[in-house]
């Protein structure tokens, strides 16, 4: 029997895998196994981390919020505030709230004013 060469369809496999692990370090970009490994946990990571990465955004605006509110001298907190926004149904997200309370603190002031009333 004669050996048979492998085709170039494994090899073009190969490769594409090879290009998406090209930034990894040591044998994880260089060993075809251990570069499908690293494949799958860099695939499952970025997956979890971006439900992570909303989160911890989400409490960074609501830190910030509450800071700038407790230190306008507004007799209440952040959860009181969040509360009079959707009773008076003013439609303003978290995040822009929390960009007002670090640029514009007086515009912020009035907007709580506005909504204690």
């Amino acid at each position: 029997m004669t050996r048979i060469r492998r085709g170039y369809i494994a090899r073009r496999r190969r490769t594409k895998i090879r290009l998406f692990a090209s930034t990894f370090r040591g044998t994880h970009s260089r060993l075809t196994r251990t570069i499908i490994q690293q494949k799958m946990r860099a695939l499952f990571s970025s997956h979890r981390d971006r439900g992570r990465q909303k989160r911890n955004f989400r409490r960074l605006w609501i830190t910030r919020i509450n800071a700038a509110i407790r230190e306008i001298g507004v007799s209440y907190s952040y959860s009181k505030s969040i509360n009079d926004l959707y009773k008076r149904q003013l439609l303003i997200n978290r995040k822009i709230l929390a960009q007002i309370a670090i640029s514009n603190t007086n515009c912020l002031y009035m907007i709580s004013n506005e909504i204690s009333k």
